[in-house]
């Protein structure tokens, strides 16, 4: 391969400036590497890197068509990547316009023939292109992972919590540029994709702290005379994360902060459908190991679909593989990781819940179910899909709230503009399954109060409110669509009974004045889920205690008898 580099002190080659870039005296920085194969002549194979800083948009256009006659032909808005100035923020996390999107033994990896696209939910349009590996990379990506544990293993806890630290650090420096690009690529308001970042920063900073507490050994008195027993918390080695569209760096933060302090090393795979999320963060923590002088092995992260995410699920080499998604893919990935003995932590979507006694606080109440009903469009595991009301309160609660509905969907746009309240969906497939969950819903008796679809341009739908029986089949189903399911009721117990009559979801909440139902709510033959909030909304950090890094370590007993005696 030859190389030709384009910048302010070296023109292109004749043949690449004539060919390909007749505006090449545009060009003010070094921005693209142009490599050719010695067997092929005419045609560019493979380009990286790309970076619009110091171009002009002409310079950049004719770029961008490049990539789409010679490197994605499949792609037809490519030519418009990068051009756009909303994009623009991209080259200051080190994102380009195409990019290898397996990081494998400290190296990027891709191969032009897999190719997957980044796309804006706003309009659909293309915002840059990742390439996928080969089985083969993640094989070596696995190799070099379970090489580097062995290090990582050995290094000092103290160590291994500075690391954590530093990433918390260097991702607190670019806190708006990330929080942006979750907010442009997953679709959530700007507000929420800063928050969502901000959370990493929390768990890097909460991980970091347990330098001093984590009780790795600790001693168990024994029955016997002269003996003790040890207990000792290892580390698994390697530790597989599989994390969804919605909260594409939250749940790898939650996950991978436990899993380095306690010393395993993470092999990490993102959403298909969130590749910039999972590329800039993998940038951002390798770039941490390369400045500690620690192998890039110790984060492996992979831009893959289903292939992948099932070879971690099968891989001996990953004891313990945690997956947050739908629950229909998280039993799948239970079953697989079961058959070989290993260990799963699952985080799955469900259908929760709010019940609304008459003595509840009404503007609490509404204030609540847009948060838990509306916020991401719906597009939640703690997303409260039903709404329990008791009979006395009934049209009131239903009035505030499609008052409130009415507001929200006036403030519906591009979430990265101010003053926007609600985003898009994430894709054209949950816009399609919005459409089929309404249809069903009218199928089925239910009344619509408001909601449908707003645009054909982009994931836009407007968030809905439906009075059915909770007996109808649609109301079981597991939704990511901002569907809210209001039913009538009598008694708490009524409530409770209609509840538990489908799988109530992760998180429920009760909203009363009068704390004798509260215990009855949260007990044994109460509400059948795992987290139960009273006068709160739904949201809720299950398994988020102080002892939740025990989770990411295997546990060793040892008794040693240091007397004299047998006891055996």
């Amino acid at each position: 391969m030859d190389e030709v580099e384009i910048g302010a002190c070296r023109r292109p080659r004749p043949e690449v400036a004539n060919s390909f870039f007749p505006d090449a005296d545009a060009w003010f920085v070094s921005t693209c590497s142009v490599s050719r194969p010695k067997t092929h002549s005419k045609g560019v194979t493979v380009i990286s890197h790309l970076k619009p800083e110091g171009l002009n948009k002409s310079a950049l256009l004719h770029c961008s068509k490049l990539l789409a006659s010679l490197y994605a032909p499949n792609l037809s808005s490519i030519h418009n990547m990068f051009a756009r100035s909303e994009y623009m923020f991209l080259s200051e996390i080190d994102l380009s316009v195409v990019h290898p999107g397996y990081y494998v033994n400290g190296k990027w990896k891709g191969r032009s023939s897999s190719m997957v696209t980044s796309v804006n939910p706003v309009d659909n349009e293309t915002i840059a292109a990742v390439t996928e590996g080969s089985i083969e990379d993640y094989e070596e990506g696995i190799q070099a992972c379970s090489k580097a544990a062995k290090l990582w293993m050995k290094t000092p806890v103290s160590k291994r919590c500075e690391i954590v630290r530093q990433i918390g650090d260097a991702l607190r420096a670019k806190l708006q540029l990330f929080g942006r690009l979750v907010s442009l690529e997953v679709g959530k308001i700007l507000v929420a994709g800063i928050g969502e970042v901000q959370e990493v920063i929390d768990m890097c900073d909460y991980a970091a702290g347990l330098s001093e507490k984590l009780n790795l050994n600790a001693s168990i008195r024994h029955e016997r005379q002269n003996h003790v027993t040890l207990q000792l918390r290892n580390p698994f080695g390697v530790v597989g994360v599989i994390t969804p569209f919605n909260f594409p760096c939250a749940v790898l933060g939650r996950n991978a902060c436990m899993a380095l302090v306690t010393g395993n090393c993470v092999v990490w795979k993102g959403s298909r459908t969130t590749p910039l999320v999972t590329i800039a963060i993998t940038k951002l923590v390798a770039g941490v190991l390369k400045n500690n002088n620690l192998p890039g092995a110790i984060f492996t992260s992979f831009c893959g679909g289903a292939p992948i995410g099932q070879a971690m699920a099968e891989d001996k080499r990953i004891p313990l593989v945690s997956f947050t998604g739908t629950s229909k893919v998280g039993l799948m990935v239970q079953q697989r990781v079961n058959d070989r003995f290993g260990k799963c932590l699952l985080e799955l979507s469900g259908n929760n819940a709010i019940t609304v006694m008459g003595d509840a606080d009404i503007p609490l109440v509404v204030q609540a179910v847009l948060l838990d009903a509306v916020g991401i469009a719906g597009q939640c595991r703690i997303t409260c899909h039903r709404l329990f009301i008791q009979e006395t309160i009934y049209e009131l609660v239903i009035e505030r709230l499609l008052l409130e509905y009415t507001l929200v969907t006036i403030g519906m746009g591009d979430p990265l503009k101010t003053g926007t309240l609600l985003g898009p969906l994430h894709t054209k497939a949950l816009k399609r399954n919005f459409r089929t969950v309404m249809q069903k819903i009218k199928s089925q008796g239910g009344k619509v109060f408001i909601g449908d679809v707003v645009s054909t341009v982009g994931n836009f739908v407007r968030p809905t409110i439906v009075e059915i029986s909770p007996n109808a089949d649609v109301v079981k189903e597991e939704l990511f669509v901002p569907v809210l399911y209001v039913i009538k009721f009598t008694t708490f117990e009524e409530a409770m009974q209609i509840n538990n009559s489908i799988s109530p979801g992760s998180s429920n909440s009760i909203f009363t004045r009068k704390p004798h139902l509260v215990v009855p709510g949260i007990r044994s033959l109460g509400i059948d889920c795992g987290i139960v909030n009273v006068n709160l909304p739904t949201r809720g950090r299950g398994g988020a205690g102080s002892d939740s890094w025990e989770q990411y370590t295997r546990r060793t007993i040892c008794t040693i008898n240091y007397g004299d005696e047998s006891s055996f």
